[in-house]
């Protein structure tokens, strides 16, 4: 597919106003330098700081600037979304616009990125924040890399290139952004990552919370099944299903055990072992016809948005239609 651009770059902001007359000079300064097509979209996300006004500056002052305004701050998920739904690039790059992610590292991931890699993902390995960011971030990408099986050491780090087309298999919510490898990994594309420079805040304090952590994790379970069951929910909730009867019925044969070996009366202390029984039985047939309900409503969200539980990389080669046998071609 042919892009009006060749390079997009998609910087969500939010109350970066010090910081923004540097980073487009910075950003402009680079890309010519690349000798490339591109654009730079800039995604306001509700800023109260005056940065709505610089970016209107920058967009009247430079052609190749585009600026999204949300009617309110949605988070940074959602502005790089926004971001990314406006772009017209071969390669989608997403970025802080707080300058601690170093334009100088785009011609060096665009160079990987022509090696043949669908992502190239930033690695900041001398990170300039402070621990109370650097610990949790460490033990959240360890955690990301054992449960998704996408092995990266900074989930966290913004600066990641992307070819458009993995990006129109994705669609982001929540804290989602983060999760993009995981969910392009899912459909095939080909991963690399890279150290790239990391610089200290210059302007403006950081937007990291601790709730961003738990928001994580949350996120982390939602992901794991969308990239794991999101064809084939039956087999988590009919195997957790499966699971809650095979231990019912172990605890109703439990109740009878126990009272002959304890000689107690068969409904005097083994009531708890039928109690547990039935509601585990239950649980089963809940979570078997939950599992059928689901997979129903999956059937019909592929069908009716004609998706397929696949993506295509390629395809080479066209097969001319063929008539039948005696029939000319029409002219």
């Amino acid at each position: 597919m042919n892009y009006p651009c060749d390079i997009s770059l998609v910087l969500p902001v939010y109350n970066e106003a010090e910081s923004l007359h540097d980073l487009h000079s910075e950003l402009e300064g680079v890309l010519r330098g690349m000798n490339l097509r591109y654009e730079i979209i800039y995604v306001d996300d509700g800023s109260r700081d005056g940065s709505s006004a610089v970016l209107r500056e920058l967009a009247e002052q430079h052609s190749r600037v585009k600026v999204v305004y949300l009617r309110r701050n949605f988070g940074q998920t959602a502005a790089i979304q926004a971001g990314i739904d406006q772009a017209n690039g071969a390669i989608i790059t997403l970025m802080d616009s707080d300058l601690q992610n170093d334009p100088h590292e785009l011609p060096r991931m665009f160079a990987r990125m022509a090696e043949g890699f669908d992502l190239v993902s930033g690695w900041r390995k001398n990170r300039q924040d402070r621990m109370i960011r650097k610990i949790p971030s460490r033990v959240a990408n360890r955690l990301i890399s054992v449960v998704t099986g996408v092995h990266l050491h900074d989930y966290g780090c913004t600066l990641k290139m992307y070819r458009h087309e993995v990006l129109d298999h994705v669609r982001l919510y929540g804290e989602m952004h983060r999760f993009i490898p995981v969910l392009a990994s899912a459909a095939g594309a080909r991963i690399d990552e890279m150290v790239v420079n990391h610089r200290a805040r210059r302007y403006g304090k950081s937007k990291y919370s601790l709730w961003r952590t738990v928001k994580v994790v949350l996120d982390l379970m939602t992901v794991t099944f969308l990239t794991r069951y999101n064809t084939r929910p039956m087999y988590i909730f009919g195997g957790s299903g499966f699971l809650f009867g095979f231990l019912g019925v172990l605890a109703l044969f439990a109740a009878p055990l126990y009272s002959l070996v304890a000689g107690v009366p068969f409904f005097e202390h083994p009531l708890a072992f039928i109690v547990a029984g039935l509601v585990l039985l239950v649980g089963s047939v809940q979570n078997v016809l939950l599992g059928l309900i689901i997979e129903m409503l999956m059937r019909t969200y592929y069908e009716s948005q004609r998706k397929g539980p696949y993506t295509v990389r390629e395809v080479l080669g066209q097969v001319p239609s063929l008539q039948p046998e005696g029939r000319p071609e029409a002219v």
